[in-house]
């Protein structure tokens, strides 16, 4: 059953945006990540959920542990991003060394200001 949610939730993501063409990143890279942050958004939803129906001080415990699974989740998708902005930055070797250290100084700034 998780498997049809997951293809699902990739399914509305992909008709949801949009996903335009540059050198950010590549579509597979922003199909990814549409993807797990539509999994975070159910996982959210479902806290939500969760909270609203919290009947005893039990419950409280169900709700931790769904949150921290979904924090974990929107953190492996900031890694994501990451990652695949490294290796979008990070192809196409044949340019100047000018170029190249704008491109490396840029990475450093992002992860400087995100990492």
């Amino acid at each position: 059953m998780m498997a049809g949610r997951d293809k699902k939730s990739s399914i509305q993501a992909d008709a949801a945006f949009n996903i335009v063409q540059g050198t950010a990143l590549s579509e597979q890279q922003k199909k990814d990540l549409l993807h797990r942050l539509a999994r975070v958004e159910g996982q959210l939803r479902g806290v939500q959920k969760l909270i609203a129906k919290a009947a005893e001080p039990a419950d409280c415990e169900a709700i931790a542990q769904q949150m921290a699974a979904a924090r974990k989740a929107l953190d492996r998708s900031f890694i994501t991003l990451l990652t695949s902005a490294i290796l979008t930055h990070t192809e196409g070797g044949a340019e100047n060394g000018e170029a190249q250290a704008e491109r490396i100084q840029r990475l450093a700034a992002l992860l400087d200001k995100f990492g």
